[in-house]
């Protein structure tokens, strides 16, 4: 969180300085122009400036939530470019701009007061709105890049409360702060920040599709690097530079900090010499913005001191932080009348007369107004369900009320006319690939299938419980930008061949079993216990490397491979029993003959299964679940040690459950090419990192304890781990068996 927090921090602190001062401007120009009653028109500006920022946070949240996975991507990473166009921006304005602010900010205000009221709101809500839109839009790329907002908001309040704090002691003139050498400074380190926020939008726009090279990876370090370390964590968090980069990531971040980097040291080496060629303010004119300690404002020699620096009763209270000149004219003990708008006429209306406007209606008005324009651009940019379009399903109107319907995110409203349970699917009749689909679509009920419509064709498939697909007329759907993502359904054919060919990969695994096991009963009954450490675990790998078989081994699984959790008696319980029984027995001093009766039920069981396996049902659906269980069980029971009962060799479990769904992602390999050609490319990275790590841990016949990893390896293979079933994630949708191929 904290890591998070600190770009947050320095951009709230930045720009709440900055608005600050010019708000302490604002302020003091008034007081010391005699014109303290029109301050409520600089809060109202202020005020209004805030709710706009507010605003402006509250549609990027809201608008981005309601788009695709892609869609965010891209929008996420447009943004995040644009908010580096407008922090570069900043930096370069606020060091030219720093020393001569006051003046500028003087300038208008003296025009403003002659103008009236409503220039004066302008003025302040201008110079404010423009600190309070950058700071929402930096605000909203940085909690996007840290996916969470907590750290970034947290950072943010401290920052804008610090700088507030700030403000008031120059105001007040309490402290001394030199704004040239601070803005240099926090300039030099946001331009660092802002090459990391375009190396995340850059990575975003290549995950939405928008620019090349998504798996073109310069480096990565993954299996060198913990993601979860507090020193990564801390560069990822403050320079958005993450252990694995492309070489676009790298050539944005290297180009922006080397090109925006030099100019600005060029610039900031340039200030001196400028000074030193600007011409002299003429005599008896203070030069605007001249001193770098905005705390004590410096004139020219020969000015007059104003009446509001001269000790006496009737003297101004000190003038802020920001150089502000006197407005009056003459100097002496006497203020100076306000401008004419301030002066008293002809007879202000009495409180309460008619047509007198409540002091709280602008204030009110000026919150309210952005407020309620987010509210419209969120209401509206949200995408809306089809007006109208309920379309019914039976096996004679499949399709009926369907039109074709506007690009864009659709709700169909899906009614089963007919008299039987249907599973319902929006497809592309040329190529069956499925948008959108309702499985159990009960006789009189009516369900939302939300899908999202670009250019193409488009048709309805009703498949009821018992007889034949119905597929409606099809509609062509024009005018669309961009592509929706469809899935080419697979029919249980599709997996017959997968399906095979992993079940001879189990034949052949359960036969080296049964020897394996055997082999383990022999050493047992010849007593020769340091041996059968070495062979019980062979043929525990050997089991474990068959995972997406385990559905169907029945209660042969809990037989060969039972745990003793949540038995009544442990370790020592009666249905305690196969390898991990044996484990148990033999790294806890039991005899051979102790272990005699367990290794030989252990061998019997293997025999059994090895027989009843060939007549099994083995569901093909259940190829694509066990790609991601397979790992799921690692993860909560290898890594975790939960299954250690003395041998130590977790890891090696876990190297086996690895071999295991890399044989089965070969078998599932063809189909997951044709549908789904970016995701085993990070697959086969995942698998790459994380057996990098593992054979780290494995010295000859020995593993490392999961227990005794330190925690920085521990958390690697955790992280590795993890990122491998997120990858993992979608190929049990992606081929999952639909009634609709």
């Amino acid at each position: 969180m904290w890591d998070d927090a600190f770009p947050s921090f320095l951009i709230g602190l930045r720009e709440g300085l900055e608005a600050g001062l010019i708000v302490s401007i604002l302020v003091a120009t008034l007081v010391r122009a005699g014109a303290k009653k029109r301050l409520p028109q600089v809060w109202t500006g202020v005020l209004a400036a805030i709710a706009l920022a507010m605003s402006f946070g509250a549609v990027l949240t809201f608008t981005a939530a309601s788009l695709s996975a892609t869609a965010q991507e891209a929008f996420g990473g447009s943004l995040s470019v644009i908010a580096v166009a407008f922090v570069t921006a900043m930096v370069f304005w606020m060091r030219r701009s720093a020393r001569s602010l006051s003046g500028e900010i003087k300038e208008k205000v003296t025009g403003a007061l002659a103008m009236g009221s409503g220039v004066l709101v302008l003025t302040s809500f201008l110079a404010v709105g423009r600190e309070g839109l950058e700071t929402a839009l930096f605000l909203w790329t940085t909690a996007r890049a840290a996916g969470e907002s907590a750290g970034p908001l947290t950072g943010a309040g401290i920052g804008l409360v610090l700088a507030a704090g700030l403000c008031w002691g120059l105001y007040r003139r309490v402290l001394k702060i030199n704004l040239t050498k601070f803005f240099t400074f926090t300039g030099a380190v946001l331009i660092v920040i802002a090459a990391g926020v375009l190396g995340y939008g850059l990575r975003d726009l290549q995950e939405g599709g928008v620019l090349p090279g998504r798996t073109a990876y310069a480096f990565d370090l993954g299996s060198h690097i913990d993601a979860g370390s507090w020193y990564s964590t801390l560069v990822q968090g403050v320079l958005n530079i993450t252990p694995a980069m492309t070489w676009l990531q790298v050539a944005g971040y290297a180009g922006y900090l080397a090109v925006v980097m030099t100019l600005f040291v060029r610039g900031v080496r340039g200030v001196p010499g400028a000074r030193a060629a600007a011409p002299k303010p003429a005599a008896g004119r203070a030069e605007p913005g001249a001193a770098d300690d905005v705390s004590e404002p410096r004139r020219a020699a020969g000015d007059p001191v104003p009446a509001a620096d001269k000790p006496g009763p009737q003297a101004r209270p000190a003038g802020p932080a920001a150089e502000a000149e006197e407005s009056a004219g003459k100097p002496g003990t006497q203020a100076r009348p306000g401008p004419v708008a301030d002066r008293p006429g002809p007879g202000p209306k009495p409180v309460g007369a008619r047509g007198r406007r409540p002091a709280w209606v602008v204030p009110v008005a000026v919150v309210a107004v952005p407020a309620v324009v987010a509210g419209l651009v969120v209401a509206l940019a949200r995408p809306k369900p089809s007006g109208g379009q309920t379309v019914a399903v039976s096996a004679t109107e499949c399709g009926k009320g369907f039109t074709a319907p506007k690009p864009g995110r659709q709700t169909f409203q899906m009614q089963n006319t007919g008299s039987k349970t249907a599973e319902v699917y929006l497809i592309d009749p040329s190529s069956n690939a499925v948008y959108g689909e309702i499985e159990g679509l009960a006789p009189g009920t009516t369900r939302d299938l939300v899908a999202t419509v670009a250019g193409g064709t488009y048709a309805w498939r009703c498949v009821p419980s018992t007889g034949k697909a119905v597929t409606s007329r099809p509609v062509t759907v024009s005018g669309g930008t961009g592509s929706t993502r469809a899935v080419v359904p697979v029919s249980e054919n599709d997996l017959a061949a997968p399906l095979e060919a992993y079940k001879a990969y189990v034949e052949q695994g359960l036969a080296t079993l049964v020897a394996q096991t055997r082999t383990l009963d022999a050493d047992i009954a010849g007593n020769h216990l340091a041996k059968a450490r070495t062979d019980w675990l062979a043929a525990h790998l050997t089991y474990s490397s068959l995972g997406a078989a385990y559905g169907t081994f029945e209660d042969y699984d809990q037989k060969i491979n039972g745990r003793a959790d949540g038995l009544p008696g442990g370790v020592a319980d009666k249905d305690f029993a196969g390898f991990h029984r044996v484990e148990y027995g033999l790294w806890h001093a039991k005899t051979a003959g102790q272990l005699k009766a367990p290794v030989q039920a252990l061998a019997d069981a293997a025999a059994g299964l090895q027989k009843a396996f060939p007549a099994q049902e083995f569901d093909a659906g259940d190829l694509p679940l066990r790609a991601h269980e397979i790992l799921e069980n690692t993860l909560q029971f290898e890594l975790t040690a939960d299954t250690d009962e003395g041998s130590g060799t977790n890891l090696a479990t876990a190297n086996a459950n690895l071999a295991g769904t890399r044989e089965l992602l070969t078998v599932l390999r063809p189909l997951l090419t044709t549908r789904a050609p970016k995701l085993l490319p990070a697959v086969d990275a995942d698998i790459a990192r994380l057996q990098q790590l593992l054979d780290a841990e494995h010295r000859g016949a020995s593993w490392t304890p999961v227990e005794q990893l330190d925690t920085v390896t521990r958390q690697r293979i955790t992280g590795a781990t993890g990122q491998l079933l997120e990858d993992l994630a979608p190929v049990p949708d992606l081929l999952e068996i639909r009634k609709s191929a």
